[in-house]
């Protein structure tokens, strides 16, 4: 039974919207965000990244940044580029990439369900990613990113999204990238009232994106707890920004993997090692405009090596009782990158390296072309997939979900 909650979002002005949202602060190095600030001093980067307003000789991590901030922050709210709503309510958020939209009910979830397992995650956290997050969000009182949630199917929540969808959004832009935001609130008493009903029922919550976001929230949470002893659980410290979206809407993207060296390998004893595992076949070279090289079914991969491609199909059976061992990421982790590449641990490897599959194919020929020798284009995982391994109580392999289009920072700001 999940408890999300309404709430009184602090809001962009309709007119200030599309300026001030941003991409996640994790999406951009130091440098790449600065260059973002210094051409819209306006975007939510200012805040979520406020190491760019600083000089480049203080630590990302100094306390200053932090403070920085919550300065600007509430500099932005005094001037009125936000805007609280005066009553509690969930909103609804949109957004379309091409032609493809995905609607998520913004709420705030239950710290208590994180803890006891109805809202459940795939993957680890590092604790040292976690602390930059943990310390933003108690300096500014503030959940400036929202985390990303799925849900399985669900028929009532359908009708109730048909319901709002009915009116016109409240804010409406699309953004340099494309992708169209809209933005509806739903206020109404008997509407806010069914949409929580229907959340109760839900039995379990998913984690898609945002893991290190939701543990630091969570660990906000349990901080502020200890400094009041007395709370009784309604404090809106005990919940967190999410959007929470239905599974047939959502598209997984694949991730990518690229290798920096052979492991002391020729070509010919990688080839050879690949046969006891997968039937190869060279696709084309890369001067050939035709070929077609994205894997377009489970099981099968694609290898970059010596500006040729070769077609992975797998021979041997998979076990798939096991939702960790039957990922196509684990399949190629265990059969490809430990036993021939030495790369036992792809966390922490320096030899490996992860491309988002919104890159595509050719990002994968440049980086041969730059600074690696070979690459593997993956099938991507299947948002059932993750639920089986979440349901199961395990973790997935390190980066084996990339979802697009990625939800904005600034458009909902949760006050704690």
């Amino acid at each position: 039974m999940a408890d999300l909650r309404s709430f009184r979002a602090f809001r962009p002005t309709r007119q200030q919207a599309a300026t001030i949202a941003a991409l996640p602060y994790d999406v951009y190095n130091r440098e790449e965000a600065t260059e973002v600030v210094s051409h819209n001093p306006k975007s939510f980067l200012a805040i979520d990244r406020a190491e760019t307003g600083l000089p480049a000789s203080v630590d990302t991590y100094a306390d200053e940044v932090y403070e920085r901030a919550r300065d600007l922050l509430n500099t932005w709210i005094r001037e009125g580029d936000f805007v609280q709503d005066e009553i509690p309510m969930y909103y609804l958020y949109a957004l379309t990439m091409n032609g493809r939209t995905q609607h998520g009910f913004v709420t705030c979830a239950s710290v208590d369900d994180y803890l006891n397992g109805v809202i459940k995650k795939h993957e680890n956290t590092r604790a040292e990613k976690e602390v930059d997050r943990i310390r933003h969000v108690d300096t500014c009182s503030m959940q400036t990113g929202p985390i990303f949630l799925a849900y399985r199917q669900n028929e009532e929540l359908k009708g109730l999204l048909s319901e709002i969808l009915k009116k016109s959004p409240e804010v409406s832009f699309t953004s340099e990238d494309g992708i169209t935001h809209e933005v509806w609130k739903v206020a109404e008493e008997d509407l806010v009232k069914r949409l929580r009903r229907a959340f109760r029922r839900l039995e379990s919550i998913y984690i898609a994106d945002g893991h290190h976001r939701c543990a630091s929230a969570v660990k906000v949470a349990l901080k502020r707890r200890e400094e009041h002893p007395d709370f009784d659980g309604k404090e809106e410290f005990n919940f967190f920004l999410s959007v929470l979206f239905p599974e047939e809407e959502l598209k997984i993207l694949p991730y990518h993997r690229v290798l920096k060296s052979l492991n002391g390998h020729t070509v010919e004893q990688i080839l050879s090692a690949l046969n006891d595992h997968f039937t190869v076949t060279k696709i084309a070279d890369a001067t050939d405009p035709e070929r077609t090289v994205q894997p377009t079914k489970k099981g099968t991969f694609a290898m970059y090596l010596e500006q040729c491609w070769y077609a992975l199909t797998l021979t041997d059976p998979v076990d798939q009782s096991d939702p960790v061992k039957s990922l196509d990421v684990s399949i190629l982790q265990d059969l490809v990158l430990s036993p021939v590449f030495g790369i036992t641990d792809p966390q922490t490897d320096r030899n490996i390296d992860f491309v988002g599959g919104i890159r595509g194919i050719k990002e994968l020929e440049r980086r041969c072309a730059s600074d690696c020798v070979c690459a593997f284009a993956m099938y991507p995982t299947d948002i059932r997939e993750l639920f089986a391994v979440a349901d199961a109580g395990r973790l997935m392999p390190p980066k084996s979900t990339w979802f697009e289009p990625k939800l904005r920072s600034g458009l909902f700001l949760h006050q704690i």
